[in-house]
This record gives C-alpha cells, sequence and structure tokens, in this order.
C-alpha cells in the first residue's frame, strides 16, 4: 500500500500538470488571437481617420471605410433575434423542466442539442427558399432578403444555446424551493414564475448573454438572407430592407483584397470590434454565474 501512495501521487501531479497547461494554453490561444488582430488592424487607423472609420459610407472601392452602417446593422439583426428568442427559449425551457412528462423531457433535450448540430448554410438556404418570399410575399417588402429575415435565422440559431443553458439553470434550483412554495399554498403557475425562475435568473441571464453571442458571431447564414447592401439601417422599414453585418462584410471581402492594404486592415480592423463584443459578452454571462455561486445559489 506505501508504495502505490508515491506512484498515485505523481499521476495526480502529472493530470494536474497536463490540465494547467492546457488550460493555459488555451488562454495563451486567444490572448494571441487578439494580438494578431490588434497588429493587422490597427495600423489602419494612421491611414484612415477614426471619424471616417465611423462615417456612414462603406465603399472600399473609392476609399469610404465608414463602418457605422456595418455596426448598426449587426446591432439591428442581433437585438430583433435576441427578442424574438428569449421569450420562446425561456418558455420552452420552463415546459421542459416543470411542465413536460419525463419521457416528453427525453425526448425533447436531445432534439433540441441536434438543432444546435444544423449547418449554418442550411438554414441560411432555407431562409433563401422559404423565409424570403413569405416576407416579399406577405409583409410587402420590396426584396425577402432584409433584416427580419436575417433576425428570424439567427433567431433560430440561437434557440438551442438559449434553451439549453435555461434548462440546466432551472434544474439546478434546489427541490426545497418549489416543496415550500407548494407547501405555503401557492399553485403550480406561482410557484413556476414568482420562485423558480427568479432563482434561476443568473442562469437565464447567462443563456441570454451566449445565445446573443451566438446570434452577433453567425456569419453565412447572415451573409446569405440579409441582402448585403451596407446602408444606414435608420428609417422607419430598415427592418423589411436589406443590410449588412460585420461578419458578413468580413466573409465576403476579405478573400478579395490585396494583403497590407488599407482595405485588409479596415477589415481586421471590424474584426477587433467584433473580438470585444463577443468577449463583453462572454465576460457579462461568466460574471453573472460568478456572482451566483458567490450567493450560494448553484451548488
Amino acid at each position: 500500500m506505501g508504495k502505490n501512495k508515491p506512484a498515485a501521487s505523481r499521476a495526480d501531479r502529472a493530470v494536474e500538470a497536463l490540465l494547467r497547461v492546457a488550460g493555459l494554453s488555451t488562454i495563451g490561444m486567444v490572448v494571441l488571437i487578439f494580438v494578431f488582430l490588434l497588429q493587422q488592424g490597427l495600423p489602419v487607423f494612421f491611414r484612415v481617420p477614426l471619424r471616417d472609420f465611423l462615417g456612414t459610407r462603406w465603399y472600399p472601392t473609392e476609399g469610404y471605410y465608414g463602418a457605422l452602417p456595418l455596426i448598426l446593422g449587426s446591432l439591428l439583426v442581433t437585438v430583433v433575434a435576441v427578442v424574438v428568442a428569449v421569450p420562446l427559449g425561456i418558455c420552452t425551457a420552463v415546459f421542459v423542466r416543470e411542465l413536460a412528462p419525463g419521457w416528453v423531457r427525453e425526448l425533447l433535450k436531445p432534439a433540441i442539442e441536434v438543432l444546435a448540430g444544423i449547418p449554418s448554410v442550411v438554414l441560411g438556404f432555407l431562409g433563401m427558399t422559404v423565409i424570403a418570399p413569405w416576407v416579399r410575399t406577405t409583409l410587402g417588402a420590396p426584396t425577402g432578403l432584409t433584416a427580419l429575415t436575417g433576425a428570424v435565422i439567427l433567431a433560430y440559431m440561437a434557440l438551442p444555446t438559449i434553451i439549453s443553458v435555461a434548462e440546466d439553470a432551472l434544474d439546478a434550483v434546489p427541490k426545497s424551493l418549489r416543496d415550500a412554495s407548494l407547501a405555503m399554498g401557492a399553485t403550480r403557475w406561482q410557484t413556476i414564475w414568482k420562485v423558480t425562475v427568479p432563482a434561476a435568473r443568473s442562469g437565464i441571464v447567462t443563456a441570454i448573454m451566449l445565445g446573443m453571442g451566438r446570434a452577433i458571431g453567425e456569419t453565412m447564414a447572415v451573409m446569405m438572407v440579409t441582402g448585403n447592401a451596407a446602408r444606414m439601417p435608420l428609417t422607419a422599414d430598415s427592418l423589411f430592407r436589406p443590410v449588412r453585418t460585420i461578419t458578413a462584410t468580413i466573409a465576403a471581402e476579405m478573400g478579395e483584397v490585396a494583403n497590407g492594404s488599407t482595405h485588409y486592415q479596415a477589415l481586421f480592423a471590424l474584426g477587433i470590434l467584433l473580438f470585444l463584443v463577443t468577449f463583453l459578452i462572454n465576460l457579462t454571462a461568466a460574471s453573472a454565474i460568478f456572482a451566483k455561486r458567490r450567493q450560494g445559489g448553484l451548488r
């Protein structure tokens, strides 16, 4: 027995060291990616003033690198997608965890996870052939490739993430809270909406943040269904007109620019902006989890 303890101790130390190296390597790769983006993107501001970079015209062939239409287009599509996906996602998570029979829950959970694995190009094709014609004919839009079409596709893509994370948060709520509420005379609906959901609030916020990150970082489906028109979406009917997002711009133009050109550096500057936005969203989600753990709400 005494001989086995040193061997086990060495194995534990080896595994611990391996996990530490793996964790640090992941952090290091993220840092290196960000450094590469800064190296390639920051020089654009020596050629294009910040005021011009935040201008209203993105037309690189004539020297206009105004990113504001791309920023507002991404914001419009993402916000509408979140507005659509959050109520559906949270209500579905509540149904799966609190209301559905056991056998239904066992069927729905893997089905929801399978939805997350559908390739984005397939969803983009679905948007082009089904949703875009419906938007054009039913809503009277000039074209079906609009911000609304992109928002619907992004909402669908964000739903599996929101449902899965929110359902896990609801599942982490102690059963004693539900029992105490029911014992005090509350109905099942009152227990769900006034006890269970508030107790899982931080996890639900995390689900929303991760779903938003999923939506804002999507490329292929958005590029296929939003029309890719770099216009300012500030009119009342902007939701029913084409827009262009940051991700679609990078994907569509990066393969055609000369290495080291102003256009090339401007695209990397857009990448820096997108990296920072997604980093802040993920940081907010992680902060919500840590705050709940400090309060002792997650076990």
